[in-house]
């Protein structure tokens, strides 16, 4: 039977969470100054060659009010030349919002995320898109509460009121968490995703779709896990689980394919077209190269506690 990884060490026995024994905070938020060597991915210019021009990335720390020291830092990618939809016109605007796993991080699995956003605020209709840390990681009700205040954040500065949801393992929990109650999240994606937390919120999901990637040699995170949340999830709606044949927690071994398909996923539920230019020029540019992937997870703090990338 699979058993709740609740432990500070890592297990080498495949589990079905990462959450954490106690739900009380400990410690301080990281502060964004920490994440400085990690704003950019290193090969942005690549993108910037072929799009001839570059989103603006912006450091944050949104206020959340559920606890002392209650900021959560993150990396705001906005679209070139954003601007706000009409307060007093019916227009809706779609974010993207990027969580990682039980230690928190800037960077997610493989460093997708640090291109993942870059790409997605360059597309024809850029999609902002918040790369969040964690006050509190792998606390599920903090987290739960930074997401919402993320989205109030985008909502009440940018007037974005529509949000996809991506998170890689313990991040799935808050995820579907936040969507199960808010018709504002319009799409979640998972990477690795843990259950415990999880699977009320997944029912409540369809017909709003969601994408679950997961690696059949992840020794962190059972892939029954994904398997389980895509039953739970039902079949009166957009579906769609991807498993890679050995892969590991991070996916490292299918990183550009994951990046990939999450972008395209991300676009579809923002209702923005990627033809084959945009394609070609922007979701599969490579701004992260292979070997400097667990380099930036390290950097970007996403190696952090419990998380692993095996």
């Amino acid at each position: 039977m699979l058993g709740r990884i609740v432990s500070d060490m890592a297990s080498t026995t495949p589990g079905v969470s990462l959450s954490a024994a106690s739900q009380m905070p400990q410690g301080k938020p990281h502060s964004i100054n920490e994440y400085v060597s990690v704003k950019k991915p290193p090969h942005l210019d690549r993108l910037t060659a072929t799009t001839h021009q570059e989103s603006t990335i912006e450091p944050v720390t949104i206020d959340v009010d559920d606890a002392p020291n209650g900021f959560v830092p993150g990396f705001l990618h906005m679209p070139p030349n954003f601007t706000a939809p009409d307060p007093f016109q019916v227009h809706h605007r779609t974010a993207a919002i990027l969580l990682s796993g039980a230690g928190g991080g800037v960077t997610g699995p493989s460093s997708i995320y640090l291109s993942l956003a870059c790409k997605l605020a360059t597309l024809s209709s850029g999609i902002p898109t918040l790369r969040l840390d964690w006050r509190y990681p792998a606390r599920s009700k903090h987290c739960v509460a930074d997401v919402y205040a993320s989205m109030k954040y985008l909502q009440d500065l940018y007037g974005l009121d529509r949000f996809v949801l991506v998170g890689w393992s313990f991040g799935g929990a808050p995820v579907f968490a936040v969507a199960g109650a808010d018709q504002r999240v319009i799409g979640c994606a998972t990477v690795a995703s843990q259950t415990l937390d999880a699977e009320e919120g997944i029912r409540k999901l369809a017909p709003r779709p969601v994408l679950l990637l997961h690696g059949t040699g992840d020794r962190t995170m059972s892939p029954a896990c994904a398997e389980r949340l895509y039953k739970m999830y039902g079949e009166k709606g957009d579906r769609q689980m991807e498993m890679f044949d050995g892969d590991n927690h991070s996916l490292m071994g299918n990183a550009g394919t994951a990046e990939e398909m999450l972008c395209e996923f991300i676009a579809k539920c923002a209702g923005v077209e990627v033809d084959e230019g945009l394609r070609r020029d922007v979701v599969e540019t490579e701004l992260v190269e292979e070997e400097e992937r667990e380099d930036l997870m390290g950097r970007g703090g996403d190696l952090r506690g419990l998380e692993r990338r095996e």
